[in-house]
């Protein structure tokens, strides 16, 4: 036990001193400061990607931005594919790339894992150590990992019940607009204008790519790609197929958020079935137990004293 402690101690200290060294190196004007590399990119356009990060083999031997990506490539391969979390990330409308999300969700980890290692060591200190507590940065590490990518997961289901939500609102006042005369690139800026929704935001991205040189019906495709709802999906196929053919687009945006908004209605049905059965959980568990041990306990009670 008492090599425990001992060694519980030399871990708290190590990791002050590290942490200390680490700072002090960081106030330093050489290690601190910004690379020249970096700094001289955004006027050499050759030697940078689009993006204006440095290309591989142009900066110095250490960089800490780089040091960062590889990492998180390394973690993207060890966990799987990144076209899914690029889905979700377009879903969930965060400006950051699949790199960029790789590495917070490694920050996530050591997180989660330092976390777990101050805890472990806590518990030696305190003389209530197991064998357990050995695994918990391991746990902390893969808890982060995994609460990082839900919260991923749950804003991009969050954004698309919004999205869901307002389509057939967008569409009637579409079809409105193009019932008023308006052509249809017309009707979608003033959509954009007066509305603040997330799929009036997706709307006003694909008049801006409108208007920087792109065709309506590639913009309309990349908003599709973007959102990737099926309820959005086959209202742009079908306002696509309507813009190539000549057919009437009011009549189609009618058809569209009449059916948009039958689906709405099918999911909240689903919903409430759902919720119906959830409220059982409690009711069979929790309140009907009660009742009977309500009704049963005084007649035992009565029957244990002779009483009657």
């Amino acid at each position: 036990m008492m090599v425990a402690t001992e060694l519980a101690v030399a871990i708290v200290l190590g990791t002050a001193f590290g942490l200390g060294v680490c700072l002090l190196l960081a106030r330093l004007p050489r290690i601190g400061a910004t690379s020249l590399s970096r700094r001289v990119a955004p006027y050499v356009r050759d030697v940078v990607d689009p993006r204006g990060v440095v290309v591989e083999g142009t900066g110095p031997g250490w960089d800490s931005a780089m040091l960062g990506r590889r990492a998180a490539e390394v973690l993207g391969r060890a966990v799987g594919s990144s076209e899914t979390i690029e889905r979700r990330l377009r879903q969930a409308g965060r400006p950051i790339d699949v790199t960029a999300f790789r590495a917070r969700q490694l920050g996530w980890t050591l997180a989660g894992f330092g976390i777990g290692a101050a805890g472990a060591v806590a518990l030696v200190l305190l003389g209530r150590a197991s064998a357990a507590s050995v695994l918990l940065p391991v746990v902390g590490g893969v808890a982060a990992f995994l609460l990082c990518d839900h919260l991923l997961s749950r804003a991009a289901s969050a954004r698309l019940a919004r999205i869901g939500e307002e389509l057939p609102t967008v569409l009637e006042f579409l079809a409105l607009c193009l019932s008023a005369g308006e052509g249809i690139l017309d009707s979608l800026r003033r959509v954009s204008a007066v509305g603040a929704g997330e799929l009036t935001g997706e709307v006003r991205v694909a008049v801006v790519e409108v208007g920087t040189g792109s065709s309506l019906s590639e913009a309309l495709a990349g908003m599709s790609r973007r959102i990737a709802l099926p309820a959005v999906s086959r209202s742009i196929d079908q306002i696509v197929a309507a813009i190539d053919r000549g057919a009437p687009l009011a009549d189609v945006l009618h058809a569209q958020a009449s059916d948009a908004r039958e689906d709405a209605k099918r999911a909240l049905l689903e919903s409430a079935g759902r919720k119906e059965i959830a409220m059982l959980v409690p009711l069979v568990f929790l309140i009907l137990p009660l009742s009977v041990l309500f009704a049963v306990f005084p007649g035992i009670l009565m029957l244990r004293l002779g009483v009657g």
